[in-house]
């Protein structure tokens, strides 16, 4: 009878966490290959469309890394750019959408603004002045508000465009929308692309946030979403370094929703950056799968979106609010922050409210009032 030796113990304790990677790795490419939705922005043949057909009509302010694309229905593409480019896109929401979606037009449909999500325009700045005048003359039209969006890993520029346009819309947001587009290439393989993307963004992030400082904004406000969060604490870590940590008093909200960050190089961040003026407001969860790959490709490491010993956090200046019992409606729970009706609507009455820098107070007693209904499951 042949024998048979025992596996190495090195290869049985690896083989279980490398066939969860591989299930994990499969089950994300079938959910980023499935309807795929196509990147081009601006349509060919609109279809024409009524005004009693359009709920809302937003300008989205884009300051992008991304190379500008070759194909000019895309815009920009997901190819890196040395230097800054800077764009306005007109987006409309169709009368039909509703809270916490956002209406895609399918590949075969025709561009009907009357029941999709449409960039109705595309105008692009070849400096910055005149990118500076234009979202200048915006801010002082919407009173001197902004809230600038990060987006996250496998983002290409038209979803980046169309989620921030939903979140404005939604959340009822009065300021002017910015875009900071970093060149993400957009698809569920290109995790570590996106990584040195978002890592190659930093300075560029620090540009647009100090050319939003120096225009007629009183107030800035950050949402940075998943890996975007990463190129937001790493800027305003640099901030804290220059010795303009909160932008000359401008700095409102940071939003820091489902954080693709290692919690030690969290802690960090913030320990260089400081115990904020404001706290940071923190939007995690304990069912987030996408965090949950992110940490085994990290060696097993847990993210700050869903670090379950997150209470230690308050003693650098952030506020944690814990969405594991919000309901999600992506197969991932990655965005609650915007795909959650409740939750959008209550960003934006956070946002609005907290016009003119609420007490730390005030801004204590409404983020424990929204923990606590998500915790009771009203969400």
């Amino acid at each position: 009878m042949r024998s048979t030796s025992p596996k190495p113990v090195a290869e049985l304790e690896f083989a279980v966490p490398f066939k969860t990677i591989i299930a994990l790795v499969l089950s994300l490419l079938v959910a980023g290959c499935a309807g795929r939705q196509p990147q081009q922005i601006l349509g060919s043949a609109m279809v024409t469309a009524s005004v009693a057909d359009i709920s809302g009509n937003h300008s989205i302010f884009i300051a992008t890394t991304r190379k500008r694309a070759s194909d000019p229905s895309q815009v920009f593409d997901g190819e890196r750019s040395a230097t800054l480019n800077y764009a306005r896109v007109n987006v409309t929401v169709p009368k039909v959408h509703e809270v916490g979606q956002i209406e895609r037009r399918k590949r075969g449909k025709s561009d009907d603004p009357s029941k999709y999500f449409m960039a109705s325009e595309a105008i692009g700045y070849d400096t910055a002045p005149e990118f500076s005048a234009a979202l200048n003359a915006d801010i002082a039209a919407r009173g001197g508000r902004v809230m600038v969006f990060v987006h996250g890993y496998n983002t290409s520029f038209d979803a980046a465009v169309y989620r921030l346009t939903q979140i404005t819309h939604d959340s009822g947001y009065p300021g002017t929308p910015v875009l900071f587009s970093w060149a993400s290439g957009g698809s569920t393989t290109s995790y570590v692309y996106d990584k040195e993307s978002a890592s190659a963004a930093r300075d560029q992030l620090e540009v647009t946030l100090r050319l939003l400082a120096q225009s007629g904004a009183r107030r800035i406000d950050i949402v940075a979403h998943s890996m975007g969060t990463w190129v937001t604490m790493e800027t305003l870590r640099q901030l804290a370094i220059t010795g303009d940590r909160d932008l000359s008093g401008k700095l409102g909200d940071v939003v820091l929703a489902s954080p693709d960050i290692d919690v030690d190089v969290f802690k960090s961040q913030m320990r260089r950056y400081g115990k904020p003026d404001k706290p940071f407001i923190l939007l995690l969860s304990e069912d987030d799968r996408a965090l949950r790959l992110s940490g085994i490709l990290a060696g097993s490491r847990p993210r700050v979106g869903d670090y379950k010993n997150a209470a230690d956090l308050a003693d650098y200046g952030v506020t944690v609010i814990d969405l594991s019992k919000a309901k999600a409606t992506d197969s991932f729970n990655h965005t609650k922050f915007a795909d959650n009706p409740v939750l959008v609507k209550m960003l934006g009455q956070r946002l609005r409210e907290d016009d003119g820098f609420a007490s730390d107070r005030d801004v204590t007693d409404r983020i424990n009032q929204l923990s606590q209904q998500v915790q009771a499951g009203l969400l």
